[in-house]
């Protein structure tokens, strides 16, 4: 296949990205599985954005406060300063955030200083995602393709010129582009216990370490503190932060609680850890008891019949909670504009690392990181947008056997060799 610009992921930021690319340019969009099993479209909490010229100071110090300072402060500004037009972005594609009149209902969740979150329920995540992906389907322009994997970059020099891939039939192609964009999300699907998607295993860290493409604090891996535990496997139920946002509390088995819920997440995460190991339990408990019922069915309705269905009323009862793998703050290193190290290649949303979050994400921070950063991508392609020389691929497929096993395995020795060289 040949095309303009290729875009491997569907979530929100390759969504966007398409959506913000010229439209007499000729869009591919491949993605491992459904357009609809993005991570994006998971997120419940909300997404953050700067609610006037006076929240700016306090906004960008909470960012940096809980990614530890190492935050690159660039990119945070970056982040900030083009929230709202992004948001207008959202609105105008039909996405429904909570209102309190004719205003925006803002929320408050971990770290944060003051409520700047925007919601729609719990589901803020699939709000916004399935309003772009119904407008990238209306674009002539664009393709999409369900269930075709990315297998490895087409690279001559240090230029990328597309892809392989592989069909749900197993049948390798080509895809040969102008631009390539790596949107494929983030590496829950390397660990036993995770939010994320199973098939989010963290592809474009495995291709940029085979081809030398630069990668940035890799071993930089946020566990969410708050997941329902149940003794099965799979992907974990994530119980949102804005829940101890609007008052929820942690408790162990002895009815006590032991941590203040609104830290920053990998301070919490850390608590309950070691409440866990002290108390010899597998989980802990988080109760709803302090916000009223009316509050919680109709903020948290999905939420509310999830723990229904496991056998708990949160509106009477705590729940057992356990921390699992939920984000990746690393990723291929990428500008402000979201170019990688290899020429024509951009990389957006959990898989490219900006430095925005630092050690340790904000709450909420994740869509709009996403977006602003897929926005400039685009914008930076359109502006300086050439023709690729002709190229002809050879693809010698033998050598792909396997390569999923082989790809995760790669991902987890850096992790670890990133992780040793910081201890």
């Amino acid at each position: 296949m040949k095309t303009d610009i290729l875009i491997v992921g569907c979530g929100v930021s390759g969504l966007y990205c398409a959506l913000k690319l010229p439209r007499d340019k000729k869009i591919l969009i491949i993605t491992k599985s459904a357009a609809e099993e993005s991570d994006s479209f998971l997120a419940q909490g909300g997404i953050c954005v700067l609610r006037d010229e006076g929240d700016y100071d306090s906004f960008f110090e909470d960012t940096l406060r809980a990614g530890h300072y190492e935050n690159n402060k660039r990119s945070v500004d970056i982040m900030i300063r083009s929230s709202r037009r992004v948001i207008d972005d959202l609105v105008g594609y039909g996405a429904d955030f909570q209102k309190n009149g004719s205003d925006f209902a803002y929320t408050k969740e971990g770290a944060h200083s003051k409520p700047r979150i925007l919601f729609h329920e719990d589901e803020t995540g699939k709000e916004i995602t399935s309003h772009l992906l119904a407008a990238v389907k209306k674009l002539d322009n664009v393709t999409l393709l369900e269930y075709h994997t990315m297998v490895d970059l087409l690279v001559e020099g240090n230029t990328c010129h597309g892809i392989v891939g592989q069909n749900k039939e197993g049948e390798f192609f080509t895809v040969t582009a102008d631009y390539t964009v790596l949107a494929t999300g983030g590496i829950g699907g390397l660990y036993q216990h995770s939010t994320n998607y199973p098939h989010l295993t963290g592809d474009a860290i495995a291709l940029s370490l085979s081809h030398g493409i630069d990668l940035l604090h890799i071993d930089y891996i946020q566990i969410h503190p708050t997941t329902l535990y149940t003794k099965e496997t799979g992907r974990e139920f994530l119980i949102s932060e804005s829940v101890r946002g609007e008052g929820a509390i942690l408790l162990n088995h002895k009815g006590e609680r032991f941590v203040d819920e609104l830290l920053p997440r990998d301070v919490v995460a850390n608590a309950i850890f070691d409440e866990m190991k002290r108390e010899g339990k597998p989980h802990v408990w988080l109760s709803l008891e302090r916000i009223p019922k009316e509050e919680i069915i109709a903020h948290f309705p999905h939420i509310y019949r999830h723990c229904l269905e496991a056998g708990y009323d949160i509106t009477k009862e705590p729940i057992p909670v356990v921390p699992s793998q939920h984000y990746f703050m690393g990723g291929v290193e990428v500008g402000e504009h979201s170019k990688t190290s290899m020429e024509r290649l951009y990389a957006v949303g959990e898989t490219a690392c900006n430095g925005v979050h630092g050690r340790n994400r904000l709450a909420s921070n994740s869509l709009l990181e996403s977006l602003v950063f897929a926005g400039r991508a685009a914008a930076h392609i359109a502006a300086s947008y050439t023709a690729a020389e002709d190229f002809s691929p050879t693809v010698d497929t033998k050598k792909y056997k396997n390569y999923q096993n082989v790809y995760k395995k790669a991902v987890l020795a850096a992790i670890e060799k990133e992780r040793n060289s910081h201890e």
